[in-house]
């Protein structure tokens, strides 16, 4: 059960660090309104507060969270921005996930 709540925990986190930052994104880079800027700044906000109720300690959390966060935002640019993640970056992906894994779960005394 905690494996499965922790990585309920890395998936809002990611929503809340990948989108908010594409929300400052688009209102700096695109023109978009404040409310964009408003919106991705309390998400981000949220990214500093999520990771909080990881059971790990924060090494171990922000340092499984980087490999969880090459995944989002890879998947982020696939649906949202609609660049495909090519071979490379899957293969990437998965070697970035297993060291992820390892740090986060493995069995420690």
């Amino acid at each position: 059960m905690n494996i499965i709540k922790s990585l309920l925990y890395f998936s809002l986190t990611g929503l809340c660090e990948i989108g908010g930052g594409y929300l400052v994104w688009l209102w700096l880079r695109e023109g978009k309104s404040l409310k964009y800027a408003l919106a991705g700044w309390l998400l981000l906000i949220l990214y500093g507060i999520v990771p909080t109720f990881q059971p790990a300690s924060f090494g171990r959390v922000y340092t499984a969270y980087g490999g969880a966060f090459v995944v989002f935002s890879l998947l982020w640019g696939w649906k949202i921005d609609r660049v495909m993640p090519d071979i490379y970056d899957c293969l990437g992906a998965m070697i970035i996930l297993l060291g992820a894994g390892v740090i986060m779960f493995a069995p420690r005394n």
